[in-house]
């Protein structure tokens, strides 16, 4: 994987296909391999990035400390990316807790973003899921979040419902484990991405929906409807909040929805990325 200096450190990333630039921004605890069935399908059609942010998945550790272990400091290092890249009008596609963070990137450090493509992710009064504020709570004591996520060590707990196991139909075990293994083997991983999770709340995500109808960009709402942890209510919520977007549902799909159905997101985001490129005579 390539790596690219940023001020806030080192970040890997993926690099594949040759188009018009799509930035892939994945939530907590997952990785740029939450991506690895979508990108193949647009590698003739764009350049396809997906970098490994510091959200308890990665495998260099930033020392993020403060502010830099937080939403806005992850979006930060999103927009540096983007500018250590020399990336113009991308096509940033957020997920998750990504879809935080995108939302931030859009309105914080949207220079270079010329659309945004929001899949299931938390919005509005959700930040995050009541399900998973347990989490949040334990991050907010030493030691408790890494004892709390020790069952994750196997792969039978990787499948619990509080765990990876409602997030998506079927995901591989090995992959999971390549989600959760830098969280409970590297220190300095594990403190800046507690860090991060006793940051998670929903007064960062209501600041953001107050302020994105003054986004520009085009954007796309593509919502699986099967997910417990994001109805889709909230999809058609976000979609009528954004002022130049529009809603696709994709049936059948949970929270990640490029794990369920790649196919559908990919012709999405393809057909997205199309309609903003002038194409040549």
């Amino acid at each position: 994987m390539p790596e690219i200096a940023i001020p806030q450190g080192t970040i890997r990333y993926r690099d594949t296909g040759a188009g018009p630039p799509v930035v892939f921004v994945h939530g907590l605890l997952v990785d740029g391999t939450l991506w690895r069935k979508v990108t193949p399908l647009l590698e003739g059609d764009a350049r396809c990035i997906a970098p490994d942010l510091p959200l308890g998945s990665h495998r260099i550790a930033l020392g993020l400390e403060g502010d830099a272990a937080t939403p806005a400091g992850v979006a930060r290092i999103v927009g540096d990316l983007l500018a250590a890249l020399d990336l113009e009008d991308v096509t940033l596609v957020g997920n998750d807790t990504g879809g935080v963070i995108s939302q931030l990137v859009a309105l914080d450090h949207g220079e270079r973003l010329g659309r945004l493509v929001l899949t299931n992710c938390d919005c509005f009064e959700v930040f995050p899921p009541p399900a998973f504020k347990p989490m949040v709570q334990a991050a907010k004591v030493p030691g408790a979040l890494y004892t709390a996520l020790q069952p994750l060590r196997t792969a039978a707990g990787r499948r619990l419902p509080m765990a990876y196991g409602k997030l998506a139909r079927d995901i591989p075990d090995e992959v999971t484990w390549d989600w959760v293994a830098p969280f409970l083997e590297d220190a300095d991983v594990r403190r800046e991405t507690v860090r991060f999770v006793r940051s998670m709340d929903n007064a960062v995500t209501l600041d953001a929906a107050a302020r994105l109808p003054s986004l520009k960009i085009p954007s796309l709402v593509a919502w699986g409807q099967e997910d417990p942890f994001f109805a889709p209510e909230l999809g058609q919520r976000l979609a009528t909040t954004l002022p130049n977007s529009r809603l696709e549902p994709i049936a059948g799909a949970r929270t990640f929805v490029a794990e369920d159905e790649p196919e559908a997101l990919a012709d999405l985001i393809r057909g997205f990325v199309r309609e903003g490129v002038p194409q040549a005579a």
